[in-house]
């Protein structure tokens, strides 16, 4: 068995005005790997070309062990749970009538499991599926992934628009499922804070390129903030400086801790605080 749930090997896509270029990066089993972005960034796409919904230009795509363009691959999404940014059912089923049409598709569906994400998540049983919410609906499309016993959970924004006590409610229930030692998760979101409370690594895609793909805590070790003068930013070693952001009291660069005197007294940056700086920032001029 692959010690990794997912591998992507140079992954391509063209469509027009934007393509997808070169994407590389491998989720250990066990673990959880945020894919950050933009909107438009390629999260989805990227998403869409794992489960071979769109077929790549180039590159190859390996999820738990098999190609996904394998005739196997029908198979293998059955220990696949996917979660989208909107929750699709039919509008006049209740959650219960949706567990058995899941019933008949999956053949490990855990209908007692069912009923006890149901109950966890406070979800009535009887009331119709158009009249939940926007938080109830994720929730539903949460359970329902993860009761026919998945390897793998691939989330597309599914915390997007939730307020944030449902949000780490969910999170939390992400992270248990990656307790299990074969178990991994991938999500996509804008929201970083969630990415770093959750992740083990992160994707970082911009414009239809991979930035970078580390584990979090090597990034958030790797890299400083230095707050300075334009004088002081001189003093800096170019190659320790990797972006500078300039406001009314002067500049703040990302910098290479290890390539910097501790003179500089560099702060801890935050996920988000990487990102920025790397999307809005400027080199060293």
């Amino acid at each position: 068995m692959s010690t990794n749930a997912l591998e992507l090997r140079g992954v391509s896509r063209s469509f027009d005005g934007f393509a997808l270029r070169d994407v590389s990066f491998t989720l250990p089993r066990g673990c959880i790997l945020g894919l950050v972005g933009e909107n438009g960034a390629g999260k989805s796409t990227t998403i869409k070309l794992i489960m071979n919904v769109l077929r790549c230009d180039r590159g190859e795509i390996t999820v738990l062990g098999c190609s996904n363009t394998a005739p196997e691959f029908r198979t293998v999404k059955e220990d696949i749970g996917v979660v989208l940014d909107e929750a699709c059912f039919p509008a006049a089923l209740n959650a219960r009538q949706i567990g058995k049409v899941m019933a008949g598709i999956y053949t490990r569906w855990d209908d007692a499991l069912y009923r006890s994400y149901l109950q966890r998540f406070q979800l009535p049983e009887k009331k119709k599926f158009k009249a939940f919410s926007r938080g109830m609906k994720m929730k539903l499309a949460i359970a329902a992934a993860l009761s026919h016993h998945p390897k793998l959970l691939i989330l597309d924004e599914a915390t997007s628009g939730l307020d944030p006590i449902v949000r780490d409610e969910i999170l939390e229930i992400f992270s248990e499922f990656t307790r299990g030692p074969e178990n991994a998760v991938l999500i996509s979101s804008h929201i970083v804070s969630d990415l770093e409370k959750l992740c083990d690594y992160i994707a970082f895609i911009h414009h239809g390129q991979l930035l970078f793909c580390q584990e979090k805590d090597a990034l958030l070790e790797q890299y400083g903030i230095v707050t300075c003068t334009r004088e002081q930013l001189a003093d800096l070693p170019e190659e320790a400086v990797v972006s500078i952001r300039a406001n009314p009291y002067g500049v703040q660069a990302l910098v290479e801790r290890r390539a910097v005197s501790a003179a500089f007294a560099p702060e801890k940056p935050t996920m988000e605080d990487i990102i920025l700086f790397m999307v809005k920032g400027e080199k060293k001029s």
